[in-house]
């Protein structure tokens, strides 16, 4: 395993959840804008499904929309995939950290009861 893959393997520890959300993603170079889905979500970052194919470690400003609420952090690509990408979320506002908080505590909520059954 290279120290690249070791790196993305280390990145994308820690719980992740299977989540459905619009996005807006803005490039920072070159400057582009274009719509994804974040399907898998934490504290850390998340994975789009998106049509075009990013650079790693390539920066971009991702705004989440997810019940009437949204979420705006800064990022930069981990991984890709022939489907997406992987990011890391590197800058964002503690308001934006509360919302996103929020979203996974109700998901592990819907985690909890869905067991309890």
């Amino acid at each position: 395993m290279s120290a690249e893959q070791r790196t993305t393997v280390q990145d994308r520890r820690g719980l992740r959840f299977p989540f459905n959300a619009d996005c807006e993603i803005q490039l920072e170079n070159p400057s582009r804008r274009f719509s994804a889905r974040l399907t898998e979500l934490s504290f850390r970052g998340c994975f789009l499904e998106m049509p075009i194919e990013l650079q790693m470690k390539q920066r971009l400003r991702l705004k989440v929309f997810h019940e009437n609420e949204f979420f705006e952090a800064l990022a930069d690509v981990l991984y890709t995939r022939t489907n997406g990408a992987g990011v890391l979320f590197v800058g964002m506002e503690h308001h934006y950290r509360s919302i996103l908080q929020n979203w996974i505590l109700a998901e592990l909520d819907k985690q909890a009861n869905a067991t309890q059954f």
